[in-house]
């Protein structure tokens, strides 16, 4: 039976990365998969590998907006305006900047649709009332108080389960599309490589979710 060998968690928080989805698998088990596997068997597990890659990268940027010291614009990175109807990102609509150490100051391209920002403000989580003089809005982030980094543990935590769920969702469809395979003729033993193969990613991908998480709860925890 294959094995497949995974390369070593590659979680970074921050600005880099996650390893490209093509580095798992490893060049020895691609070309495993390309002789052994077939064709079509090939491109679901490496498709399912780049899913599973997107959906954790997209994990950690949600972790990124949960508060830690100091104010960051990454902070409003979450936060969509209903902007003429349509959900829209507040930072595609002005830009946010830093003053000191704990205000975040926007200024938006259209200053007719400043209620509505303070109105989605206002609805987030953040836990902060916004500012406004009709040109600008301040936002002054406060100083962490021990249950409001309780509240964003939780989040964290949340943020988690959504990735895993989002993985197991990509894990299950792959699987379903290689059984399909197997009934239009695909042996038994190739199915079953395959299905291990989208297991094991899947264990890789959740480890990174894992590790993820609980570097950003000690990050939230840490006075």
């Amino acid at each position: 039976m294959l094995s497949l060998f995974l390369a070593a968690p590659a979680l970074l928080v921050g600005p880099a990365r996650l390893a490209s989805p093509s580095r798992v698998l490893g060049a020895g088990r691609t070309a495993a998969l390309r002789m052994d596997e077939g064709e079509e068997g090939l491109e679901i597990v490496m498709d399912a590998e780049e899913r599973m890659a997107k959906s954790v990268a997209s994990m950690q940027d949600k972790l990124m907006t949960l508060r830690v010291g100091r104010a960051s614009p990454s902070m409003l990175d979450r936060v969509e305006v209903d902007y003429y109807d349509v959900p829209t990102p507040l930072k595609s609509l002005g830009s946010i900047t830093v003053s000191g150490s704990n205000q975040l100051v926007i200024s938006l391209y259209d200053q007719s649709c400043i209620g509505d920002v303070e109105k989605a403000l206002t609805m987030s989580d953040l836990g902060m009332t916004p500012n406004s003089d009709g040109k600008v809005i301040r936002l002054n982030v406060p100083q962490l108080t021990e249950e409001r980094r309780k509240e964003l543990a939780k989040s964290a935590k949340a943020f988690g389960e959504d990735g895993k769920t989002a993985i197991r969702n990509i894990r299950r469809d792959a699987i379903d599309k290689v059984k399909k395979l197997q009934k239009d003729g695909m042996g038994e033993d190739e199915s079953e490589n395959l299905q291990i193969d989208i297991q094991d990613i899947l264990k890789k991908a959740e480890a990174d979710v894992e590790k993820a998480v609980k570097q950003r709860e000690e990050d939230i925890m840490t006075i």
